[in-house]
């Protein structure tokens, strides 16, 4: 057979708005997109900050508002279940993440479940080797895990350190945080999906790198948990934690999650190892009203005080809107397929359009990727990120923007989320992203006025 001449290769289709709304006509999870409130010629970019509403949350809202509460009042802590929204949330959540019916509550934030597990964690690794203190994390690890980290290293006394690995590079990170752990690691603290960069760590080679050092890992989910396929068993790891109101779409402010091991959980009861936060809600039996705290059986005792009842009935809503189409137990796979098809294309379509303003901060291969796409603004918009950001935003193309240590590390985040976005909406989105860029529109002073929330 005669090789082919470069001139013989056909060549790729061009990337058309056409050629988008066809994706959308064979989408197999279109029909998802009805399930959520969108406001009318917007794009929505930003669901790995806050998830959008799904249609059922304000009639379920207003019936615990008006009905549960209104109506039947106290009763209702028993008649609509609310004593028992913890357990029954978490259940709920626990397919998305590779775990099993009564492993997971939901209680409290991301940062106070932190704070419990990784204070349980750094217990249990001191029980087997009281030599091992040192907690290992990443220097570009979400500030808030980093923060509750040193607040727990503190209240341990000086043999307890916090280690903090800083290679940015999607090629060396996994290598330098491996290399980090030795004797004295007693907990291995990461972020599944990087905030920033949106760049995904391998969960299972990380974990077995860390228990084979020894060391025990806590995991954060806030960036994977409703993005992409994650399990726990599968990969044996110890601890996860993770936020509501990203992709799970909980609504603003919505409750975290905590998962931990079953053998953990045994080694609690048997070694008397206790949560630091032994509130009413995680003692066995909260209405005896007893003078002493005895700790719930299971995953209950993780939870410490009355559960937000408005909060929970939003985030039930949310992770029932990403049951899958096709009756399929699990809807993850196929949010993935299109999530990975998403910002395939996004990538694809800036780097062709906007690629002397926008350099790639995200890898570039799917499976080092969670559902976001991150750009540094260089060239002529560097310093200008956050300008950008607001004159897209103006457009009705909603991202983000994460400050950098210097003007061209800015990050411009976008995150994809499947159950709403379209192809259609990324070719649409591009294009005003490219109108902005080219117009010059972010010198606009208003755009430059930073507000509180950014």
């Amino acid at each position: 057979m005669t090789p082919q001449t470069a001139s013989s290769v056909p060549a790729t289709p061009p990337i058309t708005r056409a050629s988008c709304e066809r994706l959308d006509a064979d989408d197999p999870l279109a029909a998802m997109r009805a399930r959520f409130e969108l406001p009318d010629r917007t794009i929505y970019l930003d669901g790995n900050s806050l998830g959008a509403l799904p249609r059922a949350t304000a009639a379920r809202i207003a019936d615990v508002v008006s009905r549960e509460w209104g109506r039947d009042l106290v009763a209702s802590w028993n008649t609509a279940g609310w004593i028992d929204s913890p357990r029954r949330v978490g259940d709920a959540l626990a397919p998305l993440i590779g775990a099993r019916a009564g492993e997971v509550v939901v209680a409290d934030s991301t940062s106070v479940d932190l704070f419990k597990v990784l204070t349980v964690a750094l217990r249990i690794a001191r029980l087997d080797d009281a030599r091992r203190g040192v907690v290992v994390s990443e220097a570009d690890n979400f500030p808030t895990d980093l923060y509750i980290a040193e607040g727990v290293v503190a209240q341990c006394g000086a043999d307890a350190s916090l280690r903090l690995v800083d290679a940015t590079a999607s090629d060396a990170r996994e290598a330098a945080i491996v290399d980090a752990l030795d004797a004295s690691t007693a907990v291995l603290m990461l972020t599944h999906v990087n905030y920033r960069s949106g760049a995904m760590h391998d969960l299972h080679a990380l974990t077995r790198a860390a228990h084979a050092a020894g060391a025990l890992v806590v995991w954060d989910l806030a960036h994977s948990a409703g993005a992409v396929p994650v399990d726990l068993h599968a990969a044996d790891t110890d601890f996860a934690i993770g936020c509501g109101y990203k992709y799970l779409n909980g609504g603003p402010g919505a409750p975290a999650f905590v998962w931990v091991h079953p053998r953990h959980v045994e080694r609690m009861r048997v070694d008397g190892v206790g949560q630091p936060l032994s509130g009413w809600m995680g003692h066995a039996a909260p209405f005896a009203f007893g003078s002493g705290y005895a700790p719930a059986v299971g995953v209950g005792r993780f939870l410490c005080g009355t559960p937000p009842i408005l909060s929970m009935a939003a985030l039930e809503c949310g992770i029932a809107s990403l049951a899958s189409v096709d009756g399929a137990a699990d809807p993850m796979p196929a949010l993935r397929a299109k999530s990975i098809a998403l910002t395939g294309l996004f990538v694809s379509l800036v780097e062709s359009r906007c690629g002397d303003a926008l350099s790639l901060a995200t890898p570039r291969a799917p499976e080092r990727r969670g559902s976001q796409i991150s750009f540094h603004a260089i060239g002529p918009i560097a310093g200008h990120g956050y300008a950008v950001m607001q004159a897209l935003s103006a457009r009705r193309v909603v991202g983000d923007f994460r400050k950098g240590a210097t003007d061209d590390a800015d990050i411009l985040r976008f995150g994809f989320t499947p159950a709403y976005l379209r192809f259609v909406d990324v070719f649409d989105a591009v294009e005003v992203i490219a109108s902005v860029l080219a117009t010059r529109s972010f010198h606009d002073e208003r755009y430059r006025v930073r507000s509180a929330v950014t």
